[in-house]
């Protein structure tokens, strides 16, 4: 059995290992750049999961701390998963004070519904109530802070 340890805040985060997959590997973000990645990280609760010093799992929140969270960029590299490292990042912000408090926790998945119901995710209450500006590809029309 795999020894994972969770670690939080940006500090303690690989920032090449999650933009990296972000960039190469997810379907929701291919060709972010670095920069991107890394600010985003900057505002919000980050997570991860890392076997000796090697970082495998990554999400975060993005958060008020006090009514809302939206789930983003959970990943745990292929040759580490099915070992428990998702459940185990999300007890870990499940167990967080703040989270307890929160009114609505949200996310957007393709294709890992069952693990997210575990943690009482489910379809929206009032889906006529939620409204969107969808802009997948606004990660690759970003030139830089000042453009």
């Amino acid at each position: 059995m795999l020894e994972v340890i969770v670690k939080t805040g940006k500090e303690n985060m690989d920032v090449k290992t999650v933009h990296r997959f972000l960039s190469e590997d997810s379907y929701w973000a291919k060709g972010i750049s670095y920069e991107l990645v890394d600010r985003s990280l900057a505002n919000s609760f980050c997570v991860g999961a890392f076997v000796g010093r090697a970082q495998v799992g990554f999400g975060r929140v993005i958060t008020d701390y006090y009514t809302f969270g939206w789930f983003a960029d959970f990943m745990v590299l292929p040759e580490f998963r099915g070992n428990g490292i998702s459940k185990l990042m999300l007890t870990h912000i499940f167990e967080q004070p703040w989270s307890k408090r929160l009114r609505r926790k949200m996310l957007n998945t393709s294709d890992a519904h069952g693990l997210y119901r575990q943690f009482e995710f489910n379809d929206l209450a009032n889906p006529g109530f939620i409204l969107e500006v969808y802009n997948p590809e606004a990660h690759l029309q970003y030139k830089g802070e000042d453009a």
